[in-house]
């Protein structure tokens, strides 16, 4: 069961490969650019510039500026997984998950660039996952930035969801929440973006830097506040959010974004659907639970496995199977090494030992990387708890040591992917073999 969960995440990561996407979805024929069903004739424009920001920046910007009018585009690419990126264009590797020296650099050259754009000329916005670290600009020039990486990496480690999380990045930056649109503003703007976040706050991905914020200065300080994070932040930053002296975001209808658009190219549920239909194809009985988006690990594994145990039971005799995407709440309580992914898979593994008939799980990210693991994820069985009782591996001494990926190396179920150059979030998959 475990092999087959590996090779349908296998095969769903090529199905949804940027550069098949981007080849559907944001052609260019002659002079005219369809993204997502809208239509751009270039040729009016004069200045032609692209801002590829996050972990599928560089398979996006190559697939993209193949049919850019070379003579007047420009660019940069922005990814702390950058490999290259097409003539005339800057590149920078930003740090992910924590902003380094080049998320500075970037934000410095896109501000720079899109500043002097005007009416006649075009950005273009490539946005992915990833993109609020490798890509940053403090609000506040003063605050060094060995400050905002200890911001960052509280919001990182204490367990709070990706929306909240960059509703408090856009409050400190000076690209994200709008902030670049502003600044490129008469000019048209187009964003095309891979979703990391859940379809119903877009301007999550990257932080929006494109995107209106439909959040404000008081919500994001009561957000830190109800979080417990003020006093966790580095004292500039702490104090900021404790006077709640931000200036406001660009919100919706605002008439710097008269000439914006923009269109989500991937998303989770696309993930989701294409590893569905290859588990139909095994023969498979499969149901979606979209419940779990954000909940804590434990909390999602009792409601995956229960779903799966109703499942089973209502289907006697078929191998029966429940999906989930999304992110899972999952704190940092250790200096091990692990992810949200693995956690979530050690966590349910002690479940499934208690389960009764065979079955197997799957959680791992789509960017193949798993916090700070070299692991997208992992799998396990219902097997799995006495294995590694067998190696003298405490599971309970592993979880609580956030150092999950030690636990699942030693058994060969870490799965590694290696970084895709993707990012749609994470994808769970529950299997009883023989449902009953």
């Amino acid at each position: 069961m475990k092999e087959t969960l590996r090779r349908l995440f296998l095969e769903t990561l090529e199905e949804i490969a940027l550069e098949r996407v981007m080849a559907e979805k944001a052609r260019i024929e002659g002079s005219a650019l369809h993204a997502a069903g809208e239509t751009v004739d270039l040729s009016a424009c004069r200045r032609i510039f692209v801002a590829a920001v996050g972990k599928a920046a560089s398979p996006m910007a190559a697939a993209l500026a193949a049919g850019l009018p070379a003579e007047r585009t420009s660019g940069a690419v922005v990814s702390s997984a950058a490999a290259g990126a097409p003539p005339g264009f800057e590149v920078f590797s930003g740090g992910h998950p924590y902003p380094n020296a080049q998320s500075l650099a970037a934000a410095e050259f896109l501000l720079e660039r899109l500043a002097v754009l005007g009416e006649e000329d075009m950005a273009i916005y490539l946005l992915s996952g990833g993109g609020s670290a490798v890509c940053e600009a403090p609000i506040d020039p003063g605050i060094p930035l060995e400050n905002v990486r200890a911001f960052y990496e509280t919001l990182v480690t204490c367990g709070a969801g990706i929306v909240d999380m960059n509703v408090l990045r856009k409050r400190l930056s000076r690209v994200k929440g709008g902030r670049l649109a502003a600044v490129a503003h008469p000019a048209r703007q187009l964003t095309l973006y891979v979703s990391d976040v859940p379809p119903e706050h877009p301007s999550s991905v990257a932080s929006g830097p494109t995107m209106p914020d439909e959040s404000d200065a008081a919500f994001a300080c009561a957000t830190a506040r109800r979080l417990g994070l003020i006093e966790r932040f580095p004292r500039r930053i702490g104090e900021l959010f404790e006077r709640g002296e931000f200036e406001e975001t660009p919100k919706p209808g605002d008439a710097v974004f008269a000439r914006s658009s923009w269109h989500c190219l991937l998303d989770n549920a696309a993930a989701l659907d294409a590893v569905e239909a290859k588990a139909r194809g095994e023969g498979w009985l499969v149901e979606r639970d979209l419940s779990v988006d954000d909940k804590p690990l434990a909390e999602a594994a009792d409601t995956l496995i229960e779903r799966l145990r109703a499942l089973a039971a209502r289907n006697p005799g078929r191998p029966a199977a429940v999906t989930a995407g999304g992110e899972l709440s999952s704190p940092v309580t250790g200096g091990g090494q692990g992810g949200r992914n693995q956690a979530f898979v050690l966590c349910a593994a002690r479940k499934l030992a208690a389960l009764g008939f065979p079955a197997a799980v799957i959680s791992a990210g789509t960017d193949g990387i798993d916090g700070n693991s070299p692991a997208a994820g992992a799998l396990a069985d219902g097997e799995t708890i006495a294995r590694a009782a067998a190696l003298g591996l405490d599971p309970g001494d592993y979880q609580r040591r956030s150092d999950s990926f030690r636990f699942f190396e030693r058994l060969g179920d870490a799965l590694m992917t290696g970084p895709t150059g993707n990012n749609v979030r994470d994808v769970r998959i529950l299997v009883a073999a023989e449902a009953r």
